[in-house]
């Protein structure tokens, strides 16, 4: 079996299962965000079970659209926060909180081969941990809530192995998008993507959960990486309770194997208004910006915020852009102060938020206006996603949008740090 097949099988109490087969599986963890936990909230209560299965088992995260923009959002975050009162389920209040797909590993919430299902097409992040993780619909999530188990159809795996090494400024926002540009939004519909090579064992755990979160933009079911010491690391100070690592068997069977050699890749951008619209950054062209955001749940991470740093020290963001950065937990952001990176930010003339998806979702804190272009480290750029239909979006990493927030265009970091 596949990894992903071996921690289903696990849940099922089958000794196998196979692609195809419909299963009903126990669940380690739910989770639901201000958007879509009041949807399933109001479902719960017309199951009329009166509990959740495991009040310790179901996380509520308010991340959308706090601190709440209106009354509109004030009266979801409402609701969420008086059902988690109520049940004594995992509730992370603004302040505390941080945007969920940061948080909730950052917090040893998520472990290696547990099965984690949430009201977010995101969710597929934790697969960086050798974890099960995806996204449901709201009505899925009330049932588990009540039931403690999903059921769902087992996917087929795609194995993509990655060799080589990656050059500079080149990292898993390069790797997803270049992947994504290559296979396309549905070239892995239904699917697992497993990543593997030498280029994914050098890849840091910030960068792994970066390409298991933009799975979900590939069409996949889940993105997952093997455990190995850099995910053991990362668990041994945060884990609370056991967990069992998996590893798929040398004779599973593979939908598709997929193989890149990407000693050579450069920096990706995605144009308008795809992730699959990918070009590598020396054949995007002359394209001016209005606005730069960095963070999310794609790239709000410590890691993230230092490579922007290392690009806006001692520059300055150009007078034509807004540069917004978002620390994607209180943590990144204490983090990020401890480590003088705050200051680099603000003296580069960009504005920090506290952690919120925000502008991800055209929700707040950098919604765009007609015309307007924004290069972004979110993870989609379809027509709309960030205000206006008439705005663009391009995605990139951190080093890419630092350094065209600085440059007032699309560049490569290479151009402001010279060598």
């Amino acid at each position: 079996m596949t990894l992903v097949e071996k921690i289903l099988a696990a849940h099922t109490g089958k000794e196998k299962v196979s692609p195809g087969e419909f299963i009903n599986a126990r669940v380690d963890l739910i989770l639901a965000n201000d958007i879509t936990a009041p949807i399933a909230i109001r479902e719960f209560q017309r199951i009329g079970v009166g509990k959740v299965f495991d009040p310790k088992k179901v996380v509520m995260v308010p991340d959308h659209f706090v601190p709440n923009k209106d009354i509109a959002s004030a009266e979801q975050a409402k609701l969420m926060r008086e059902f988690c009162y109520e049940q004594g389920v995992i509730y992370f209040e603004v302040g505390r909180m941080g945007i969920e797909h940061v948080l909730l590993p950052e917090q040893g919430l998520v472990l290696p081969g547990d099965v984690v299902i949430g009201a977010d097409s995101h969710t597929c992040t934790y697969g960086a941990l050798g974890a099960l993780a995806t996204g449901m619909g709201s009505t899925d999530i009330a049932a588990a809530m009540a039931t403690g188990d999903i059921w769902m159809k087992v996917p087929p795996t795609i194995k993509l192995i990655y060799h080589g090494t990656l050059g500079e400024w080149v990292g898993g926002k390069d790797l997803i998008l270049f992947t994504i540009g290559d296979i396309g939004v549905d070239g892995a519909l239904y699917s697992a993507m497993e990543f593997t090579g030498e280029a994914i064992d050098a890849l840091s755990i910030d960068g792994r959960f970066t390409m298991a979160n933009m799975a979900i933009e590939a069409g996949a079911k889940v993105g997952v990486f093997r455990v190995d010491n850099k995910t053991q690391l990362y668990i041994k100070s945060r884990a609370k309770r056991s967990y069992m690592v998996y590893e798929p068997d040398g004779d599973a069977e593979y939908s598709q194997v997929i193989e890149y050699d990407v000693s050579a890749l450069e920096p990706q951008v995605a144009l308008p208004h795809s992730p699959a619209n990918t070009k590598p950054i020396s054949q995007v062209g002359d394209i001016e910006i209005n606005q730069a955001v960095i963070g999310s749940c794609t790239n709000g991470r410590l890691e993230d915020l230092r490579l922007a740093a290392e690009i806006l020290k001692r520059k300055k963001v150009h007078p034509r852009v807004r540069c917004i950065i978002l620390p994607g937990s209180q943590q990144v952001y204490l983090d990020a102060l401890r480590e003088g990176l705050i200051g680099i930010f603000i003296r580069a003339g960009a504005a920090v938020s506290t952690p919120t998806c925000g502008p991800c979702l055209g929700g707040h804190m950098g919604v765009l206006a007609d015309g307007e272009r924004c290069i972004s480290t979110t993870n989609r750029n379809f027509v709309g996603r960030m205000g206006s239909p008439k705005s663009e979006v391009y995605l990139a990493s951190p080093a890419v949008a630092a350094a065209s927030a600085i440059m007032g265009r699309i560049t490569s970091p290479d151009e402001v740090i010279k060598p």
